[in-house]
């Protein structure tokens, strides 16, 4: 059920989604969309796995993320205090300098590196994480064609 902006703008650029308590399983996986809202992807936790995942599942391609990437993504997004761009990029490519997709694999984020957990597929941090905090009520996401910006929403 779309909501609108979580802020109460009738800017039209923000949607937040509510969940029902079932879903975020395997069996019964988050229904994301891209901020562009060009692709749709399911997520869902794996607190089994070693280490624990939130396992993104895009197509044929799955990704796997730390567990705790919701969390601290929010916290260190709360920290910036204002709009930060997205910045979404393959593991072979640089991120843009302060973006997301940056910060999701900067050394010195919470975890000291990579949020992504498998080799090859650790990239697009900054296109698949976000939506979910919106989901959540935790941030603020553009859906623009381009270039789009995600920030935090205290709780």
């Amino acid at each position: 059920m779309f909501l609108g902006c979580p802020l109460g703008h009738s800017c039209g650029t923000y949607r937040v989604v509510v969940s029902s308590a079932a879903e975020g399983t395997r069996e019964i996986p988050w229904q994301l969309t891209t901020a562009p809202g060009t692709s749709a992807y399911g997520m869902y936790r794996d607190p089994e796995a070693d280490p624990p995942a939130l396992v993104c599942v895009v197509g044929a391609t799955t990704l796997r993320y730390h567990l705790s990437a919701v969390e601290d993504l929010h916290a260190w997004l709360l920290g910036q205090g204002d709009w930060v761009a997205l910045g979404g990029a393959d593991e072979k490519k640089d991120a843009p300098a302060g973006s997301v997709e940056a910060w999701g694999r900067d050394g010195s984020n919470p975890i000291g590196g990579w949020y992504g957990l498998r080799k090859g597929y650790r990239g697009r941090f900054g296109v698949y994480l976000p939506p979910r905090l919106e989901r959540l009520g935790l941030a603020e996401l553009e859906h623009q064609p381009r270039n789009n910006r995600v920030r935090a929403l205290a709780t």
